[in-house]
């Protein structure tokens, strides 16, 4: 018994080619049954749905995959090779493709949807074919150009299956057939879909200049099928064969000259170059002096040993290894220098050793910035330079003085998203060419089976390579679909009957039924028995039933609920199954269910009593229950089986009505059926000039109008509110609004003259109308210098300033002619004042000290300022919480009531 399960023998990796909706089919061929022509594929709706998976042309068809639909396909091809390659490997690969084309049921693997033959498609022509939904590759293509993924460059898009990368100019915009020369190809129920009809024409593999001589198809073309004369690899036979298989191998041994130049190929007739040659024999080494046994594409070798040859110079050996010919010139001879190249000494042999000229060596050292700061010397200069210099790390966030040879790194890890956008670097000191994620990306794929085994990557996941097989019941017929969309697949419908014999009754008298998945349908004969409530048995047969088989695993039956009752092998007829109509305990309209005539009874509704209650007010809450009134049965009797009566509840509710006049206070009362009470809660109010809280009661401050309000809440007394353009305040009765004399204010104000000699009374608006005459604004003039200098000086000021002049002269010269006052004359306060201000003379230190005290003791007023207004602008929205806390208690308790 084969199932849909997802097992290591179903699930199969998805190689080219693809097959995503492949039917195979067991049955055996007919012989009286003739082959099927090109028009007979498919007549009509009904022959579509008659097939094994419901969406085939003709799976039901005897001849399988020689079709007549395949046939004309492959026609032009077979005719070539003479028919010899009908079951070739690779023809069986295109009947593959052209099966799964010509079904309905070929699903999308971007999408998941099944692929219609009306669906505007793209194929991946380059690599694994697979069919797509033109919109689907469309957005595909432009998300992965928007977001470039690290394994493609930056302007080419993958295939999602095979992941071969396309060019943005071969970005699918247009619906074209498979061989790619027609646009919007019309569907045509003759021939494959999404196919123009015509020869493809394409180019074959292996660029041998011949095209494809089969119909616009889809998948890879065929191996090229015509005949060449050709040699084979070593070029002794010339044959005729098929294109395909121009290059081949004639069994001989090859017998090609080696590179050896002795010795000749003893491989067999192969392609490419012939391997070294491989004879062993004994060579000599480079300088002869060793003899081994090598292989003769390795006889050029060198020993281990010196050369300890002379030179060219007579007095030096050669410190060369093993090596041919002669050993050269002496390397001391001709131009000699010192060690670091400044001076030359000319006329100096070989042998002799030339001296150091003491001056700075200065050769490039290895870092190739600094020069070696020795005296001249011989040998190589220090490997690692130490000149201490400024270096900034790789990441740019360090910069040290470190010596030049010693490499600087901080230890900050790296915040940069790598390239798969989903993964930061927290590499240390990173240059910012971040290294590829090397976490496995592990998102679930859209088939929600498996993860996704690549490397963390941008953008979407490539669909899921595996393959799921959905079988029969009895595994006669069965199909492949790709992993995600089995869930949405039916198993297929098989055409063998039910292995399974019935046991009941009728056993003769039903029909057989199909192959299928779980419990074999029940009998469907009427029962017709008489039961004792006087209807009659309408189920249908309840004898014995075979054993289930297992279910469709992929796709579980839900549980139907209501299905008649399932009864043991040989039972009595079940209770009466007839629906009658009950009433529930309430009476409530349109609760009225419906029940099997074995088991009517009354029952309680899900609705509430929604009896009046004697408040008048509100309705009963309880659940459905029986009442005093309703005891008896549809005949007028006591029904024993009624449950006892029970009350109606009492109200315990606070009343809940709206108060006339309407306030915002509950009524205190309980709920009642009468009018509330007048509202006697006190409410507080203010007078418009703010002096006064008046108290009134609710009902009475609601009674009024706007009009009665504000009257009612006038003080009676002055408003004593200040005018904002002058400093008198307003003399008016205690009024709403703003104040009416804001600019006609009549108090006096005393003008002067410049010199306070001149004073006048003037209205408080005359001095307004002056200010603003002369072009101020009254409200920048300050309250001392209010009303100055509105009038002009007179004569009166000048005397009265010349007499002062001459007094000041006459005081002065005075003060000058008096003599010195004695000093026991001077009174002790005076004496006092004297000796304060000799002994106030301080020093610079005290003066300092003094000034700095002074400093500190304005910072610390200035913190104690910033703190009083910290904490109290904390501590208001501190209590504006709080307040809010209260509202919300208060509106919660009022919810409760």
């Amino acid at each position: 018994m084969q199932s849909a399960q997802r097992s290591p023998e179903n699930v199969q990796p998805r190689h080219l080619p693809p097959m995503p909706t492949t039917i195979t089919t067991t049955a055996q061929h007919h012989p009286g049954n003739p082959n099927p022509t090109a028009s007979g594929l498919i007549s009509s709706e009904s022959d579509a749905t008659t097939t094994s998976s419901g969406d085939d042309f003709c799976s039901e068809n005897p001849s399988g995959r020689r079709s007549a639909l395949e046939d004309s396909i492959l026609s032009a091809y077979l005719e070539i090779s003479g028919g010899n390659h009908r079951n070739s490997p690779d023809l069986s690969k295109i009947r593959s493709f052209l099966s799964s084309s010509s079904r309905r049921s070929t699903s999308c693997l971007i999408c998941l949807d099944p692929i219609r033959h009306s669906d505007p498609i793209w194929s991946c022509s380059s690599s694994c074919h697979a069919i797509f939904h033109l919109p689907c590759i469309h957005l595909w293509s432009t998300q992965s150009l928007q977001k470039p993924n690290s394994s493609f460059p930056p302007t080419d898009w993958p295939c999602p299956k095979c992941r071969l990368s396309y060019p943005k100019s071969l970005i699918p915009r247009s619906y074209l057939c498979f061989c790619g020369k027609v646009e919007d190809p019309v569907p045509d129920p003759w021939i494959l879909p999404h196919s123009c009809g015509e020869v493809c024409g394409r180019s074959l593999s292996g660029n041998c200049g011949h095209s494809c001589l089969l119909l616009c198809h889809p998948g890879p073309c065929p191996p090229c099928p015509k005949l060449v004369s050709s040699r084979c690899f070593c070029g002794k036979l010339e044959d005729l064969r098929r294109c395909a298989h121009s290059r081949f191998s004639c069994g001989r041994v090859c017998r090609k000259l080696l590179p050896c130049g002795a010795h000749r190929c003893p491989e067999i007739c192969h392609d490419s170059d012939c391997p070294p040659c491989s004879m062993k024999g004994k060579h000599r080494c480079a300088c002869g002096r060793e003899e081994e046994e090598r292989v003769c594409a390795e006889r050029g070798f060198q020993c281990r040993r010196d050369c300890e040859g002379v030179l060219g110079c007579g007095k030096h050996k050669c410190e060369r290894g093993c090596h041919s010919g002669p050993c050269g010139d002496c390397p001391l001879q001709g131009r000699r220098t010192c060690p670091c190249g400044k001076k030359e000494y000319k006329g100096v042999g070989c042998d002799a050793e030339v001296p150091n000229c003491g001056s700075t060596c200065e050769k490039l050292l290895t870092c190739g910035r600094h020069q070696c700061p020795e005296r001249c010397h011989r040998g190589p200069c220090a490997e690692t330079c130490r000149t201490v210099i400024v270096k900034s790390c790789r990441c740019g966030g360090l910069r040290k003085e470190v010596p030049c040879y010693q490499d600087l790194a901080c230890e900050r890890k790296c915040q940069r998203v790598r390239d798969c956008g989903r993964h930061a670097c927290k590499r240390r000191c990173c240059d910012g060419d971040c290294p590829p994620c090397p976490e496995i990306c592990d998102r679930k794929l859209r088939c929600n089976n498996h993860k996704c085994p690549s490397p963390c990557h941008r953008g979407a996941c490539s669909p899921c390579p595996l393959m799921v097989s959905i079988s029969c019941c009895c595994g006669h017929t069965h199909f492949e679909v790709p992993c995600g969309t089995e869930k949405n697949q039916k198993p297929p419908k098989c055409s063998k009957s039910c292995c399974e014999a019935r046991l009941c009754i009728h056993k003769s008298e039903s029909r057989p039924h199909k192959c299928h998945y779980g419990a074999c349908p029940p009998c469907r004969m009427i029962c017709g028995e008489e039961l004792s409530c006087g209807h009659k048995c309408k189920e249908r047969c309840h004898g014995p039933v075979p054993p289930p088989k297992p279910e469709f695993t992929l796709k579980p039956k839900k549980k139907k609920i209501g299905r008649s009752i399932e009864c043991s092998p040989g039972s009595p007829c079940p209770p009466c199954q007839e629906v009658v109509l009950v009433v529930c305990f309430g009476q409530h309209i349109g609760e009225e269910r419906q029940m099997l005539c074995s088991n009517m009874r009354q029952f309680p509704c899900q609705n509430l009593c929604g009896n009046l209650l004697s408040c008048g007010n509100h309705y009963c809450t309880k659940p459905c229950h029986v009442l005093k009134s309703q005891l008896l049965d549809q005949h007028g009797r006591h029904d024993s089986r009624s449950p006892p009566s029970e009350s109606c509840e009492e109200c315990c509710l606070p009343c809940e009505k709206v108060r006339v006049p309407s306030c915002s206070h509950p009524c205190p009362l309980p709920c009642h059926l009468d009018n509330c009470p007048p509202c006697k809660v006190l409410i507080k109010r203010s007078c418009h000039c703010g002096s006064l809280v008046h108290a009134f009661e609710c009902i009475y401050y609601n009674s009024l109008s706007n009009e009665e309000q504000q009257k009612v809440r006038s003080c009676g007394g002055p408003c004593h509110r200040k005018l904002p353009n002058c400093p008198h305040l307003c003399s008016e009765i205690c009024h709403p609004g703003q104040c009416p004399l804001i600019d006609r204010c009549r108090k006096k104000v005393i003008v002067r003259c410049a010199c306070n000699t001149l004073r006048k009374d003037w209205l408080c608006q005359d001095v307004f109308k002056a200010y603003r005459d002369a072009g101020l604004d009254p409200k920048d003039i300050l309250k001392s210098q209010f009303g100055v200098g509105l009038l002009p000086c007179g004569l009166d000021c000048t005397r009265k300033v010349k007499i002062v002049d001459s007094e000041l002269l006459l005081r002065k010269s005075n003060e000058i002619k008096k003599p010195a006052v004695d000093v026991a004359n001077v009174p002790k306060r005076r004496k006092r004042r004297a000796q304060l201000q000799e002994t106030r003379q301080l020093s610079k230190f005290q003066d300092i000290k003094r000034t700095m005290l002074r400093f500190l003791l304005l910072i610390l007023l200035l913190i104690a300022v910033v703190a009083v207004i910290y904490l109290g602008y904390k501590g208001i929205f501190r209590l504006s919480d709080w307040m809010d806390e209260i509202e919300d208690k208060r509106m919660r308790k009022r919810s409760r009531f």
